[in-house]
């Protein structure tokens, strides 16, 4: 990540100790103290992270709710990592998917559960 930041970049913490160093590493770097509880998510710079945080959670839970988590959770997030980095040219998504489907060889389904046995 930290090569990924330039002095030009402009950087929002919530104000934990951790984040002092993006001072020292870009020109503008603001911390937004907001405390805890309700108050804290309520807080208007915040709003886009909650707001995605919950999206997040809310798609993840209610489609895999009958599927034991734990045992697949690095599928589910894999899922919704592709989807958020494809999230702004969304009419390409079915057409890769497709290809993806195509291309791919099949596989047993000793393979596909080969999760399971690893938990």
């Amino acid at each position: 990540m930290i090569s990924a930041l330039t002095a030009s970049t402009r950087a929002y913490s919530n104000g934990l100790p951790a984040f002092t160093i993006l001072s020292e590493m870009v020109d503008q770097h603001t911390s937004f103290v907001t405390g805890i509880g309700q108050q804290a998510a309520r807080h208007p710079q915040f709003r886009w992270v909650n707001t995605l945080l919950g999206n997040l959670k809310t798609a993840i839970t209610g489609t895999y709710h009958a599927i034991k988590f734990q045992k697949y959770a690095q599928r589910y997030l894999a899922e919704a990592q592709y989807r958020f980095n494809r999230r702004f040219d969304l009419k390409s998504i079915l057409p890769r998917l497709l290809r993806a489907a195509v291309k791919t060889k099949p596989k047993p389904l000793y393979v596909t559960r080969l999760a399971e046995l690893c938990t």
